[in-house]
């Protein structure tokens, strides 16, 4: 069943539209929780009650549409419209349920239901949040379509049953990791029963999640996976019935046995995975030449900076040792510095300050060589890391490649050929009592 809701103000034009006459009969089925016995009525209360609030869509509007070969009966609609209450948190809150009576296009009268609440709490005097509603409804049309045993659209198949050809290497190492859920698998095999109508498209879904339908010994339908578990279709998809079975799966000869079977899943996988090996690969040396291309830009920027640092110092020390020079005084007054043995005392403190800036630039040079070498051993031990992890990658992918391969493969059945029968060889006589 499919389940459309929307937060929705307008009360008069939504009334307008549930009564009207294009339908081929209205039954306006329940108004519960409001004075008024009318829907126009009811949905103005709930206007009135929520201009107390800052509320705009004080209404939730919900559509409950069958599928369209099934006569759902009105005690369906009320449990669907019952969960579907419980599960949005409404549960308690004034609504009005209409059911519309529909021709289709090929001249059939069918039946389908809305349900509105009012979203205003009037303890509290708050709207009442709705959250996840799609997924919520969702959730529960699935629910519907397997209790009832309809055929189910496409869309409410689950996404997260990952079709194994199109397997991620996460979610490769993921679904070995993880041990199968029951109820989980459980939902696999009933999504796919209730998505087909037919053996071809039943196969199908199962191939799209990794699982061969196959004969079983007992003449029975099983699906195989690629780790050749065999699953009862009637157990796995909770029809136990097995005259509804055969009554879809009509051709068991057409299928293959489970060995047969088993070696397609793992053939379907094995492939799968030497498409990741060969991935794994390329993604290896992509990153590998990113990081070699990254530790040349790295170099270049070293030596700029280990340049502009011997030029610095340079010119620094330059400057420093004219500051230097410039404290010794010439002509008279050197000759009385030497006389007092000022020059003397001033040429120790130069060769002092020289000394401490020659140490000082030695230690800036080493300090940027530390720099520069712990840099390249990071990124040194970033390409080792690539290196050892794509390695031990690959070679977990080719641990499970040959160890899928090593499943037997049948040989295929080939039908003998008729030799042609020779007739016997006449005699010379026998022919010439033939004639010519």
């Amino acid at each position: 069943m499919i389940l459309v809701g929307n937060q929705r103000g307008g009360s008069k034009d939504l009334a307008l539209h549930l009564m009207k006459d294009e339908n081929e009969r209205v039954v306006v089925d329940e108004i519960r929780g409001f004075a008024s016995t009318t829907l126009n009525g009811a949905f103005q209360e709930s206007y009135a009650i929520s201009k107390a609030t800052r509320c705009k869509q004080h209404l939730y509007s919900l559509s409950f549409s069958p599928p369209k070969e099934e006569d759902v009966a009105p005690d369906v609609f009320r449990d669907a419209i019952d969960r579907a209450e419980e599960r949005l948190g409404l549960k308690g809150q004034p609504r009005a349920i209409v059911f519309h009576e529909k021709r289709g296009l090929d001249g059939e009268v069918r039946r389908h239901a809305h349900a509105v609440w009012c979203r205003i709490d009037t303890d509290n005097m708050r709207a009442i949040q709705l959250s996840f509603t799609k997924r919520k409804l969702q959730n529960l049309g699935r629910e519907l379509y397997l209790e009832h045993g309809w055929q189910m659209p496409r869309g409410f198949v689950r996404s997260q049953d990952a079709d194994p050809r199109n397997y991620t290497l996460a979610e490769w190492q993921q679904a070995k990791r993880a041990e199968k859920d029951p109820q989980a698998l459980k939902t696999l095999f009933q999504d796919c029963w209730a998505i087909s109508d037919s053996q071809a498209t039943f196969a199908h879904a199962l191939k799209e999640r990794g699982y061969i339908l196959a004969r079983g010994d007992r003449r029975g339908f099983i699906a195989v996976d690629h780790k050749g578990e065999a699953y009862s279709i009637s157990k796995w998809t909770g029809i136990n019935n097995s005259k509804k079975v055969r009554a879809r799966l009509t051709d068991m000869d057409a299928l293959p046995d489970k060995t047969e079977a088993h070696a397609q899943a793992a053939t379907i996988v094995t492939d799968r995975l030497k498409e990741l090996q060969a991935e794994q690969r390329r993604v290896q040396q992509e990153t590998l030449t990113r990081l070699k291309a990254q530790r040349e830009r790295q170099d270049e920027r070293q030596r700029a900076a280990a340049a502009l640092l011997k030029e610095t110092q340079t010119t620094r020390f330059q400057a420093e040792e004219a500051a230097r020079q410039a404290k010794i005084r010439k002509g008279v007054l050197g000759f009385i510095d030497r006389l007092t043995g000022k020059r003397k005392r001033t040429e120790a403190e130069n060769i002092a300050e020289r000394l401490m800036a020659q140490n000082r630039d030695r230690e800036e040079r080493s300090a940027l060589a530390a720099a520069h070498s712990q840099a390249r051993e990071t990124l040194t031990e970033k390409a080792e890391r690539v290196r050892n992890r794509s390695r031990e990658t690959i070679r977990e992918l080719s641990r499970d490649i040959d160890r899928l391969q090593a499943i037997p493969r049948p040989t295929p059945r080939v039908e003998p050929t008729k030799e042609k029968e020779r007739k016997p060889r006449r005699t010379r006589r026998e022919r010439s009592r033939d004639g010519p």
